[in-house]
């Protein structure tokens, strides 16, 4: 039975259909950043404007191994792998969205009237029997016309989310090799601390040894021979402590490379692992397509754009489709009698919400406001990213002309403890004279390796910060 006239549904699926180019949401484009041209702080560099893959950045054998298991066993970038397959579901199921949906049917039934109703008495007087049979079997097809671009906007919000994932595991990933290279060079650091610890305690015990036999012959007093001591003690002191912190650092980048604490070979010292590589500072408006993170933030600002565009269009009307086919009988070897068990049916629905509109109004005013918040973030996070190339580079500078410093440094300390010594022995200087070339010494060569780290560090984080491959 023909439950709608098919003209008149012919005319309402013709006027759908010039309907579905109505999209109610607006096409993202991206707000006016206003980039600076170039960093507050600048270095002389050369080379390419493509940042180096951390496999040619790292030079160190040790630590690109780090690097490469940290990659492939870290938890965090295990998990992040599992969020991307979760939003491959999600989005694929989202380009089904508003597809037409198909449902298939089947069912027998029996039923006994009363013998005192008027169905009964006719069942038993033109079917002769006191029941009676339905046997039934229908195809229905259920599909909402998308008028205002629905079907788009969530095909939108599914791949801007999707994509989002897979740059967050980069930004991820990127963080892991810098976090690796860091941990690394720091127990080289630590490694040189407990050598320059044990030359000075060497250096110490000589020079103790001359002041005893100077003591012993009457030439110098006791209060000589404590301050030496106490120069050695001093020494000493960093050797635990060196260890300890050698040991805690081990058990940090074994988590961090996705094992239980344990040893880590190294080798080399923190001068010769400065990259040879020069990185290409390039343009700030470059960062927004090498950066994952600052990827992440403008995908983000596109799936909320998508999604207020829904919260839009909820507030519109809908309209549906459904016809359906099958067959019905009441008697099951001419159930499916074709065609005189088929049964035809097709409907058209409309539905407008009505008492809903304030809460729905309330949604997509909330939706938008969203979306601005997260175009305000996507603008923090450029501009952060653009001050920390700055910070970095500023860094790296700082820390070479300190290196130029403290060499010149080191090379006349080590020249006034070979005088001091001499010095001391022809008793033209005092021992204070010797123990505070010996003191200036240690401290001066941990400075050393301090701003070595930092030049380190400031070389990693400048990597990072210009948008560092992970590839």
């Amino acid at each position: 039975m023909k439950i709608f006239n098919i003209k008149n549904l012919l005319v309402a699926g013709a006027s759908a259909s010039l309907l579905v180019s109505c999209t109610v949401g607006k096409p993202y484009a991206r707000a006016d950043l206003q980039v600076p041209e170039s960093y507050k702080e600048s270095v002389q560099v050369t080379g390419d404007t493509v940042i180096l893959p951390w496999k040619t950045f790292f030079k160190d054998p040790q630590l690109t191994g780090l690097i490469e298991k940290a990659l492939a066993r870290n938890n965090e970038v295990n998990v992040a792998l599992k969020n991307i397959e979760q939003l491959d579901l999600i989005y694929r199921q989202a380009k089904l969205s508003l597809m037409p949906t198909l449902d298939f049917s089947a069912g027998a039934n029996r039923s006994w009237a009363s013998k005192n109703s008027l169905n009964g008495s006719l069942n038993e007087q033109f079917l002769g029997t006191k029941y009676i049979d339905d046997f039934n079997a229908t195809l229905r097809l259920s599909w909402e016309i998308d008028i205002w671009g629905k079907a788009k906007m969530q095909k939108e919000s599914a791949a801007a989310e999707y994509f989002a994932q897979k740059e967050n595991l980069n930004a991820i990933k990127s963080r892991i090799v810098v976090q690796v290279a860091q941990a690394y060079y720091n127990l080289v650091s630590l490694d040189e601390q407990l050598k320059i610890a044990e030359q000075n305690i060497e250096l110490s015990n000589s020079t103790l040894t001359m002041m005893n036999l100077q003591f012993t012959a009457g030439q110098i007093n006791s209060l000589a021979v404590q301050q030496s001591e106490a120069q050695k003690k001093t020494a000493e002191l960093l050797i635990p402590l060196a260890k300890q912190n050698i040991a805690i650092q081990e058990n940090a980048l074994s988590i961090l490379c996705g094992e239980y604490p344990t040893g880590i070979e190294r080798q080399g010292t923190l001068k010769n692992m400065i990259p040879e590589n020069k990185l290409s500072e390039g343009l700030p408006a470059q960062l927004l397509s090498r950066r994952p993170d600052l990827k992440v933030a403008e995908l983000n600002v596109i799936s909320l754009n998508s999604k207020t565009g829904l919260a839009k269009a909820a507030m519109y009307p809908s309209i549906s489709l459904s016809p359906q086919i099958g067959t019905n009988s009441n008697k099951f070897n001419s159930w499916f009698d074709i065609p005189g068990s088929i049964t035809k049916a097709v409907a058209a629905n409309l539905a407008a919400p009505i008492f809903q509109k304030k809460q729905l109004k309330t949604a997509y005013e909330t939706a938008l406001i969203e979306q601005e918040k997260a175009a305000i973030n996507f603008r923090q996070s450029v501009m952060t990213a653009v001050g920390e190339v700055s910070d970095a580079m500023a860094k790296s500078k700082g820390s070479s002309e300190r290196l130029q410093l403290l060499d010149q440094r080191t090379a006349i300390l080590d020249k006034g403890i070979n005088d001091a010594l001499k010095l001391y022995k022809s008793g033209m200087a005092t021992y204070l004279e010797v123990i505070t070339a010996q003191n200036n010494k240690l401290q001066n060569d941990l400075e050393v390796i301090n701003v070595s780290l930092e030049r380190l560090n400031a070389e990693v984080d400048l990597y990072r910060a210009l948008g560092g491959g992970v590839e």
